[in-house]
């Protein structure tokens, strides 16, 4: 009964209460945490967007159903429940009505390991980074199993481009990961958010946090990388052929795996429950994860409604080319100056209630690498943009020095 009783568990032992009765109270709060916490938030979430993106792009939004349209996301449910459930007749029936569940059910998955405060949480896996790689892959197949279980060519086009954009970004996604877990020593979620009670694994590794940032949206498949659907090219992409819930519950993992991103990277880079007084109410600490990891979120939509769409080209090369070299380079860099620092007695050998005046000698050579790193890679950029704007005036000219016919 030790080993199993845990956080909530632990708390309501010593409150007095009965063993068993103890921990079916925290087993049974951990699953409506993780079952219904994702499923009532991706219903505020499909509001927020909406009214991001109108104000973004000087609209209303909506308005109109319930108090400034808050019940709108639940009248389009309802509109995607009455309509049509239609399954092709030449489609592989079993696997095209599993894909739209395990699509949905590899976010909500995810919930399982994210520690909400330092008592509330799912389970506290010893590989949670990993758990966490391992089921968001299943996403990425059941938009394969969608396309090509339709049997339409549209949608199995669609579900090629996961191939080409999802599989590809998940390597700078992992590298990225890396740099966290080899701070904290651990691949547990909630040692990784106590180990930045000194400082930040965002300071510590500013470029992991951006790496991860841009490979999670790719990994999502929201704009500028939403090559997965394309409507202007593919008609709807890999869901062409869904309709009524199914559909929707490919949209609902969409904008809940936007949000569960989110809540990740505040856990992975930003002290996850951590600020002032979280330690005084777990409601606090509950807050303090919800605002970081909403933020983030906002930003994310903010990149969706301004960046425009690139070609695939452009995608890959920038992640084969940029991304991949220095996801690799950065973590070599913070893996090999972590260890210098620790031979020197610089830096604590374990981050895990490590103090701000301990961590400082480490953050000042950490950022120092990391600023290093990022200027040798604007000036690539730089060199690379001033010969694609050489070549463009030559082709520009030599046009314009072509005879007319």
């Amino acid at each position: 009964m030790d080993n199993l009783c845990t956080g909530l568990c632990t708390l309501l032992l010593d409150g007095g209460f009965d063993a068993g009765l103890a921990q079916f109270l925290s087993l049974l709060v951990g699953v409506l945490l993780v079952s219904g916490v994702p499923l009532i938030t991706v219903i505020l979430l499909i509001w927020v967007e909406r009214k991001v993106a109108a104000r973004i792009q000087d609209r209303i939004g909506p308005n109109r159903v319930g108090p400034i349209g808050l019940l709108q996301t639940l009248a389009d449910m309802i509109k995607l429940l009455s309509k049509e459930d239609i399954t092709p007749t030449s489609a592989d029936r079993l696997l095209y009505n599993a894909a739209p569940l395990v699509s949905f059910a590899s976010v909500v998955l995810i919930w399982a390991v994210i520690p909400f405060t330092p008592f509330h949480y799912g389970v506290d896996l010893e590989i949670g980074a990993l758990y966490f790689v391992a089921i968001a892959s299943f996403g990425t197949l059941a938009i394969m199993v969608a396309g090509w279980a339709s049997n339409n060519k549209y949608a199995l086009l669609g579900a090629f481009r996961v191939v080409a954009l999802l599989v590809s970004y998940e390597v700078p996604l992992v590298f990225a990961l890396l740099a966290p877990v080899m701070l904290a020593g651990s691949m547990s979620l909630l040692d990784i958010v106590n180990a930045q009670s000194g400082m930040w694994f965002v300071i510590l590794s500013p470029l992991a946090f951006v790496i991860f940032y841009v490979s999670s949206q790719a990994e999502t498949g929201r704009a500028p990388f939403d090559l997965i659907e394309a409507e202007s090219e593919l008609v709807a992409g890999f869901n062409i052929e869904y309709s009524g819930m199914k559909f929707g519950m490919f949209f609902a993992a969409e904008f809940l795996h936007v949000f569960t991103n989110g809540i990740l990277m505040a856990i992975l880079f930003f002290g996850g429950w951590m600020g002032p007084l979280y330690y005084e109410s777990p409601l606090i600490a509950f807050a303090w994860l919800g605002a970081k990891g909403g933020l983030i979120y906002l930003t994310t939509l903010w990149l969706r409604n301004t960046v425009p769409r690139l070609r695939i080209d452009q995608i890959m090369a920038f992640n084969w080319k940029c991304l991949v070299p220095l996801s690799i380079a950065n973590i070599v860099a913070v893996s090999l100056a972590l260890k210098v620092l620790q031979e020197l007695d610089l830096a604590p050998r374990q981050l895990i209630g490590a103090g701000i005046g301990e961590m400082l000698p480490t953050t000042v050579v950490m950022l120092l690498i990391n600023g290093a790193i990022g200027l040798y890679l604007l000036g690539i950029l730089r060199r690379r943009g001033q010969e694609a704007r050489r070549e463009f005036q030559a082709a520009s000219q030599a046009y314009a020095a072509a005879p007319a016919d």
